[in-house]
């Protein structure tokens, strides 16, 4: 991230330089701008092909880089577009948020994935150059997923592999799941707060969306039932187990009662399990799936979270009709999932190296975890932390009555801090202010930092 930022400075310092000469004037060369700005060569080569994305220099191989003839000076005139596409469907605000977290330089103090030194990059690297070696890595693959990939993810949710798909990740998982088992227009229940992703999943298929409110143990089930029978709506969609982002885990009573309510209202409970593998004190419970012998429950999973933000694989389990019209529609998307992909899922899934990057990043992340806690109490006595989470890589926090928390993330922002804003995370209007931390992208001492400089600007 930070020699992100540094390209991109040496690039603005080179658009002032290229205002000054014209076009066909040569650029000095890579190592002789390297020396003189004292950046690495890679950093150089960065920003000079970013201004030739933005076509203000050209390269010539052998020859060097060149000022670009400038365009001719037209704005373009794009208000046909608006008439045309009709209305958003997609929150941009939200949806800009998502990805946005992962670079810029600046402490990551919301960020849904594993920092790079708690990622097992060393057997990705390993295992990712065996896979590409076997000749099913280069060939197209059965739409479904490798069958080895679907029999592991299966016996870990104890489900038949015939009713695993392998997608891209948990996000296009819920984009396939919402628009499958929903007609647009329909109205789909989550509880409240939830997680961002969900809501402009349901967003992109055209379908309403109702909150139900959440506490200390998960929906409340009372104000579930009454959402079913208000909304006849025949999906609901929750993160029973270290939910994002309150880290809330759905209690014992209230699992047996919301696969109950979903059986007498014939609706598609969609349960969301990216953080199965991160449980941090004692142990994960066990799938809604488990609880459902007749395909309410439509499970996702993802390895992105518990491995790296590039390991794009995930996959969804449901089982009857839903399963195969899931499956009829992963056809239509993109045919399959990159084979070389699932070869080193499937390959990191059966080594030795998968349970000892488990044991490895659970010591990892309680440190952060307690580092973060024992910040904010310090710095932000007037935080509330309704719960410290037992798993998962976030934590809720409520700020005093009157803060705007969007005017926090932004002086947040302006101090090098990336905080999470928690409004995103409510369909409708925030009940009060809040913020979403995480600790699994950020050092114990960055940590400390991050909340220094955020209780300096609050």
């Amino acid at each position: 991230m930070i020699e992100s930022n540094r390209s991109s400075e040496i690039a603005d310092l080179l658009r002032g330089r290229i205002k000054t000469m014209n076009a066909g004037d040569k650029l000095p060369g890579v190592r002789t701008l390297s020396s003189t700005l004292h950046a690495s060569a890679g950093t150089v080569s960065a920003a000079l092909a970013e201004l030739a994305a933005h076509g203000l220099v050209r390269s010539e191989p052998g020859r060097g880089t060149f000022v670009a003839e400038a365009g001719p000076n037209v704005d373009p005139d794009f208000a046909w577009q608006s008439q045309a596409l009709g209305s958003k469907r997609v929150d941009e605000g939200r949806a800009s948020k998502l990805g946005g977290y992962g670079g810029g330089g600046k402490i990551p103090l919301s960020w849904g994935y594993l920092a790079s030194e708690l990622q097992p990059n060393d057997d990705i690297r390993r295992i990712t150059a065996r896979a590409a070696k076997s000749p099913h890595a280069w060939t197209m693959t059965d739409s479904t997923g490798l069958p080895e990939l679907r029999r592991v993810i299966a016996a870990d949710f104890r489900a038949d592999p015939d009713d695993v798909l392998v997608v891209s990740g948990g996000q296009q998982a819920l984009v396939s799941v919402l628009r499958t088992l929903a007609e647009p227009g329909a109205t789909v229940l989550t509880e409240s707060p939830t997680y961002p992703g969900a809501i402009i999943a349901a967003q992109s298929a055209g379908l309403r969306l109702a909150s139900v409110p959440s506490d200390g143990g998960g929906v409340r089930v009372d104000a579930l039932a009454d959402a079913l029978e208000r909304t006849r709506a025949r999906v609901v969609y929750l993160q029973p187990n270290f939910a994002n982002p309150s880290g809330v885990v759905l209690t014992a009573e209230r699992r047996l009662e919301v696969v109950e309510l979903a059986r007498r209202h014939d609706a598609f409970l969609v349960e969301d399990d990216w953080s199965r593998h991160l449980c941090l004190e004692g142990v994960t419970p066990a799938p809604l799936s488990a609880l459902d012998p007749d395909g309410h429950i439509v499970t996702i999973v993802t390895l992105s979270k518990p491995v790296s933000p590039g390991m794009r694989v995930g996959a969804v389990i449901a089982r009857g009709p839903a399963g195969r019209r899931l499956r009829a529609s992963r056809t239509a998307d993109d045919l399959c999932v990159a084979p070389l992909m699932q070869e080193a899922a499937v390959s990191l899934l059966t080594s030795n190296a998968w349970p000892r990057h488990l044991k490895r990043i659970r010591p990892e992340l309680i440190a952060r975890r307690d580092a973060l806690v024992s910040s904010l109490r310090a710095a932000m006595p007037e935080l509330r932390i309704p719960i410290v989470p037992r798993g998962g890589l976030h934590l809720w926090a409520r700020l005093p009555d009157g803060v705007d928390s969007t005017a926090v993330c932004a002086a947040a922002d302006t101090a090098g801090v990336l905080v999470g804003d928690g409004r995103h995370f409510f369909v409708d209007e925030p009940p009060a202010s809040f913020l979403r931390f995480s600790f699994g992208a950020a050092t114990p001492a960055q940590i400390d930092e991050g909340v220094r400089r955020l209780s300096a600007v609050t």
